[in-house]
C-alpha cells in the first residue's frame, strides 16, 4: 500500500492517505505503508470533473484529440472529463456512440460520454447505452448546427426522465438574438431605401457576437427549460450558465446548473485583448454581470464549475467575428485559475473542491468520484498554493497551443493521480499510461 504523507485536505486537516490499488483504503494520522509520498502539508485535493468537454473526435482531430485533451485534463488536476456529442458524426445513435468509445481508449483520464438530440437521433440505440447524460441538448445552434425546436426537446426530456438519463441544457433562445447586428441588418428593415434612418447597423468588433446573443436570450431559455423539466420527472441541468438571473432560475426551479472559468473570469470588456479568440456560445458578459456570477459562485448559488473545453486552431479563429468559430479551451487551466482566487478573493478551497468534484460526482451520481474518503478512487491532485505562475498557452498541453486566460495567475498541480496512477508529474513534464475508464461502463 501508498501512504499520501501529512497532506492537507481542502477543509484545513493535516491527514495521511492510504491508497491500497485504484481505491482509497484510509485517512487518518499515521497510517502505514510499503511506499510514503511526503505531501509536506501542501494541498491535496480530490481530482475534479470536468462534466462539459469538447475532444473534437471523432471529425476534428486537428482541434483537439482523447490523447491531447486527456494530457491537458491531468496536467490540470482533472481525473474524469465528459465529453459532449457535437462531433462529426454527432453522437445520437448507438453506432456513433460506439465509434466515439473507440476514440476514448486514447484517454488519459477517466470519462463519459453524452448523447445528443437532433432531428435524425436515434433514441432507442442511444439510451440502450450507458450515457453519462443526454445532452448538451442545444436550444439554439452552436458548433456542430445541433439546435432544435420546442416540441423535440420536450420530447427529448420525456424520454430522457423515462430512461432516468441526466439531460444538460444549452439554453439559449435563438427567437432572442438581435439581428440588427449582423452584416446586411438596418436599423429599421421596413424602411424605405432611400430613407436616411436605414443606415446599415452591422458591427465588426468582436463585442458584437455578445450584443447578437443576448442575455435576455438565455434568461428565457432558462425560464423555458425549469417550465418543461417541471412538467417531468427529468433531472435538468444547465450548462455554461454566463448570467446571474439564470443561475437565480435555476436554483428556484430546482435545477442544478454550471458557471466557466471564461464567464468567471472574464467579461465584455476583455474583447480589445482577446478578440474573436473571445467568441464562445454562449458569449461573454458585461463585467455587472461577470461580478455577480462570481458572487454567486462565493456564496454557494453554483453548483458546478466546468469549462466548456472547446478548443480551435489560431488559424480557425483569427478570422472576423461572423466567421470564426465559437469555443475557447479551458481543461487545464480551470483548478488553476480558482486556487489561484482564492488568495486574492472570498472563494475558498473548500468552495472549489466542492465545485470541481464533490458536486459534480453528486449531481451525476458518479460512484467512487469526488471525495477523498475510505472506498472512493485514488483520484488525487498536489497543489502547492503558494506557488502560483503565469498561464501561458505555449506551456499548455492542448492541441490548440492557446488559452483566453494568458497573463492570468495559476496554481498547477505538482502530480496527479487516476485511481492509484501517476498520470502526471510536473517535474519532468511526465504523463502516465492512457488507460482511462468510463465511468457509466459495466464494471463500474
Amino acid at each position: 500500500m501508498r501512504v499520501i504523507r501529512d497532506a492537507t485536505l481542502a477543509d484545513g486537516r493535516v491527514r495521511d492517505v492510504r491508497i491500497d490499488d485504484e481505491e482509497i483504503d484510509a485517512v487518518g494520522v499515521d497510517l502505514d505503508g510499503a511506499e510514503t509520498i511526503d505531501a509536506d502539508e501542501r494541498l491535496l485535493l480530490p481530482g475534479a470533473l470536468d462534466v462539459h468537454v469538447h475532444f473534437r473526435q471523432p471529425g476534428a482531430g486537428h482541434k483537439e484529440t482523447w490523447a491531447t485533451g486527456s494530457r491537458s485534463a491531468a496536467a490540470g488536476g482533472v481525473t474524469t472529463v465528459v465529453d459532449q456529442p457535437n462531433t462529426d458524426p454527432p453522437t445520437v445513435t448507438g453506432d456513433a456512440y460506439d465509434g466515439k468509445e473507440a476514440y476514448a481508449d486514447d484517454s488519459l483520464v477517466d470519462y463519459g460520454l453524452n448523447g445528443g438530440v437532433t432531428e435524425s437521433w436515434d433514441p432507442d440505440s442511444l439510451f440502450a447505452r450507458p450515457l453519462f447524460a443526454l445532452g448538451e441538448v442545444f436550444l439554439a445552434d452552436s458548433t456542430g448546427e445541433m439546435g432544435i425546436d420546442a416540441d423535440r426537446f420536450t420530447d427529448a426530456v420525456d424520454r430522457a426522465a423515462a430512461a432516468g438519463v441526466p439531460v444538460t441544457v444549452h439554453a439559449e433562445d435563438a427567437s432572442l438574438f438581435d439581428e440588427s447586428v449582423l452584416p446586411g441588418s438596418t436599423e429599421d428593415a421596413s424602411a424605405e431605401m432611400d430613407d436616411p434612418r436605414a443606415e446599415a447597423t452591422a458591427r465588426e468588433d468582436a463585442d458584437a457576437w455578445s450584443a447578437y446573443r443576448r442575455a435576455e436570450a438565455e434568461i428565457a431559455a432558462a425560464e423555458r427549460t425549469v417550465e418543461v423539466a417541471a412538467d417531468t420527472d427529468a433531472q435538468v441541468h444547465l450548462a455554461h450558465t454566463s448570467t446571474p438571473e439564470a443561475v437565480d432560475i435555476a436554483r428556484d426551479g430546482g435545477l442544478t446548473c454550471e458557471v466557466t472559468p471564461h464567464h468567471l473570469f472574464r467579461s465584455r470588456d476583455d474583447y480589445d485583448e482577446l478578440g474573436t479568440f473571445g467568441r464562445m456560445n454562449p458569449p461573454l458578459r458585461s463585467e455587472s454581470r461577470r461580478a455577480a456570477l462570481f458572487e454567486r459562485l462565493v456564496d454557494g448559488r453554483v453548483d458546478v464549475v466546468a469549462t466548456d473545453h472547446a478548443p480551435h486552431t489560431r488559424e480557425e479563429k483569427d478570422a472576423d467575428v461572423w466567421n470564426a468559430p465559437s469555443g475557447v479551451p479551458g481543461v487545464e487551466t480551470m483548478v488553476p485559475l480558482l486556487l489561484a482566487a482564492t488568495r486574492t478573493t472570498d472563494l475558498t478551497v473548500e468552495r472549489v473542491r466542492t465545485v470541481t468534484a464533490r458536486n459534480p460526482a453528486e449531481v451525476f451520481g458518479v460512484a467512487g468520484k469526488g471525495r477523498i474518503a475510505a472506498g472512493y478512487d485514488a483520484d488525487l491532485a498536489l497543489y502547492d498554493t503558494t506557488d502560483a505562475t503565469e498561464i501561458d498557452g505555449d506551456a499548455l498541453h492542448s492541441k490548440c497551443g492557446w488559452t483566453p486566460f494568458a497573463g492570468f495567475e495559476g496554481v498547477f498541480p505538482e502530480w496527479t493521480m487516476r485511481r492509484g496512477e501517476l498520470v502526471w508529474e510536473r517535474d519532468g513534464e511526465a504523463f502516465g499510461n492512457a488507460n482511462g475508464r468510463n465511468v457509466r461502463g459495466d464494471d463500474r
